[in-house]
């Protein structure tokens, strides 16, 4: 994953505890593999991991807005005082913190109003968990983004790191457009239009090959 990629995604979901990678991500693999010979190799070089189904929603998109556009020793410094402020990291609990004992914990003013706009939004039942898995994935994402803080991007991610969407193929992440040059345009970063009409025969497994993509970039575990 590109510095960016880790930088936003890895404080954002660090230390929940992992379930079993997805049911499709075999298939996923094999159809991708047998369609894509550059992808093939990456497969290969990325051996045996795979991405890790993660849980908690709230705590999630709680730990991306902390680990906005700051490093990941950061975010993870900060994210444990937060859990120490509020001894049980839940809408409720969150909804309930003055912003001054979020600032305390390090936050900036603004991820404090972002972080009281999430818990609220789970309290009152505007964000809905429950309803995802019959919605799509522009409504899920639609739903997300009313939300402070998070947008697009931010989005997308908790749709393959937690959602565990097959099918997202994230324009805006620097990585994935900077692994798809290395690989598929002479090491020439593509636009986000280059992006898309490389990407259309990864379908329906776009997630899956992002994040391959990623780890040709950084073959460190990925801490999304």
């Amino acid at each position: 994953m590109s510095t960016e990629a880790v930088l936003k995604v890895g404080p954002a979901a660090a230390a929940i505890a992992a379930l079993p990678s997805p049911p499709f991500w075999d298939e996923a693999v094999a159809q991708l593999c047998g369609c894509d010979p550059t992808l093939q190799l990456i497969v290969a070089r990325a051996g045996e991991q795979r991405l890790e189904l993660r849980g908690d929603a709230f705590n999630a998109l709680a730990r991306a807005i902390v680990g906005q556009q700051i490093s990941v020793r950061a975010a993870r410094a900060i994210w444990g005082r937060v859990e120490a402020a509020a001894r049980e990291v839940t809408p409720l609990r969150i909804s309930r913190m003055r912003a001054a004992t979020l600032t305390r914990a390090g936050l900036s003013l603004r991820k404090a109003q972002y972080l009281h706009d999430l818990a609220v939004h789970f309290q009152k039942g505007d964000i809905r968990p429950d309803h995802w898995s019959l919605m799509d994935d522009e409504a899920v994402i639609a739903e997300l983004v009313t939300v402070r803080g998070i947008g697009r991007w931010t989005a997308e991610m908790f749709l393959i790191f937690n959602l565990m969407r097959p099918d997202v193929l994230p324009l805006d992440d620097v990585g994935v457009l900077t692994a798809i040059g290395l690989h598929y345009n002479d090491g020439i970063r593509v636009t986000r239009e280059q992006a898309s009409e490389i990407g259309s025969r990864w379908q329906p497994w776009r997630s899956v090959a992002s994040w391959y993509l990623w780890r040709s970039l950084d073959p460190l575990p990925m801490e999304p």
